[in-house]
C-alpha cells in the first residue's frame, strides 16, 4: 500500500511538472506585441543640443567605387514572431548613381527584418517623432526602384545610447550590385545619419 501512494505521488509530480513545462514552453513561444516603427534618413542641424529633422541623405559605396545616394522616410510593422518580417511597410525616397549615374525614385515594398536595440538617451532635439520614442537598431527593406530594379535597404542606427555593433547610415542592392559600405557621419556634416521611432 505504501508503495502504491509513493508511485501515484512521483506519478502527479512527474505530471505536474510536464505541464509546467508545457506551459513555460508555450509562454516562450508566444508571440510579443508587434512593433510599429518609423524609420527615417534625416538631416541634423549642429544646435546646442543637435536637432534632428527629416529630408536628410545617406551615401553607400560598392566594391567598383561606386556610391548610391538615398533619401527618405516610412513606416513598417514588425511582428514579433521569426524573422520578423511583414509586409506591412510604406515610404520611399530618391536614389541617385554617383559620380555622374541615373536617379530616380524608390518605394519600400516590404520588411525583411527589424532588430530593435534600445531607446536613445535624451539630448537631440527631435522634430521628427516624440522624444522617448527615438531608437537604436537595424532594419532590412525591400525596395522597388523606379527603373524596374528591386533591391534592398538596410537601415543602421547608432544613436545616444546604442549598444556597439550597430552602423550608423544605409547600405543597399540595386539588382545584382552591392552597396554594402556605408559612409559613415562626420562631425560637423550632415551626412549619412538615420533614426528610428518605435511606438511604445
Amino acid at each position: 500500500m505504501h508503495r502504491k501512494r509513493l508511485f501515484l505521488a512521483i506519478s502527479a509530480v512527474m505530471a505536474l511538472g510536464a505541464s509546467l513545462g508545457l506551459v513555460v514552453a508555450f509562454a516562450s513561444a508566444a508571440p510579443a506585441k508587434a512593433q510599429h516603427v518609423r524609420w527615417d534618413i534625416i538631416s541634423l542641424a549642429f544646435t546646442t543640443p543637435p536637432t534632428v529633422n527629416p529630408g536628410g541623405f545617406a551615401d553607400a559605396m560598392a566594391p567598383d567605387g561606386t556610391t548610391i545616394r538615398l533619401t527618405g522616410s516610412g513606416s513598417f510593422v514588425s511582428s514579433s514572431g521569426q524573422g520578423r518580417g511583414s509586409n506591412s511597410a510604406s515610404g520611399g525616397g530618391t536614389w541617385q548613381i554617383l559620380p555622374s549615374g541615373p536617379s530616380g525614385t524608390y518605394r519600400a515594398t516590404g520588411l525583411a527584418d527589424f532588430e530593435f536595440a534600445n531607446f536613445q538617451s535624451p539630448g537631440l532635439i527631435d522634430n521628427i517623432g516624440d522624444t522617448t520614442e527615438r531608437a537604436n537598431g537595424t532594419a532590412v527593406l525591400t525596395v522597388q526602384y523606379s527603373d524596374g530594379s528591386r533591391g534592398t535597404l538596410v537601415i543602421g542606427c547608432h544613436g545616444p545610447g546604442a549598444p556597439p555593433g550597430i552602423f550608423e547610415g544605409v547600405t543597399a542592392t540595386k539588382g545584382y550590385t552591392t552597396y554594402d559600405e556605408p559612409q559613415e557621419p562626420a562631425p560637423g556634416v550632415d551626412a549619412n545619419r538615420t533614426i528610428f521611432h518605435v511606438q511604445r
